[in-house]
């Protein structure tokens, strides 16, 4: 069994280079990387909603799926992002019975609304937070404890769709990416992780 890391819900932002989808800032639990996952827009809402405790007047997909589980008898353990492939995150939804735990394939957008319905803990694998994580600077949350990511949030710059990090050096990818967790623009940052990580 690969080594796994706790992780919690930080804060959802808009996605400036990629219209209708949203950046998920996942935090790793007693540690200080973050981990960000490009998320559609449907899904963001899913998720927002259950956080924000917001019932709507028709069940939602998600809201489907605890009360087809709640009627058959079955719960969701916990959720696991278990893979990046070429910039693309995997997850499995853990399910029990009395009877027997089966894992499921999910997108982890869909697998981390259902875990928040379920209060269910989110994993993912070491291997996974190596490649794809990015280390948060402890300073930048002394200064400002209560720091929170939101969406449009004035003095980050925002992306360029049109930006070829291609034509930056390796050093200045890194300074790139420095800057951007600074700033709390952790789609960018993703971007420049990505670009870093297919040239190692």
């Amino acid at each position: 069994m690969d080594q796994t890391i706790e992780l919690e819900i930080l804060g959802l932002s808009s996605n400036h280079s990629q219209s209708g989808s949203f950046t998920l800032v996942m935090g790793e639990i007693g540690g200080s990387r973050r981990l960000p996952i490009v998320i559609g827009m449907f899904e963001a809402q899913a998720i927002a909603i259950e956080i924000e405790k917001i019932i709507p007047n028709r069940p939602m997909t998600h809201d489907l799926f605890k009360s087809f589980s709640s009627n058959f008898n079955f719960s969701i353990d916990h959720i696991l992002i278990s893979d990046m492939r070429e910039g693309v995150f995997y997850a499995k939804l853990v399910c029990k019975s009395v009877s027997k735990t089966v894992e499921i394939d999910a997108r982890p957008s869909d697998a981390i609304a259902i875990a928040v319905r379920f209060d269910a803990p989110i994993f993912c694998i070491s291997k996974v937070m190596s490649e794809a994580a990015i280390e948060f600077n402890e300073e930048d949350e002394k200064k400002d404890p209560q720091k929170q990511i939101k969406s449009g949030k004035a003095g980050a710059p925002a992306p360029r769709s049109t930006d070829s990090l291609k034509d930056f050096s390796l050093d200045k990818l890194n300074q790139m990416l420095d800057k951007a967790i600074i700033n709390e623009d952790y789609e960018k940052a993703a971007r420049i992780r990505d670009e870093i990580n297919r040239r190692n």
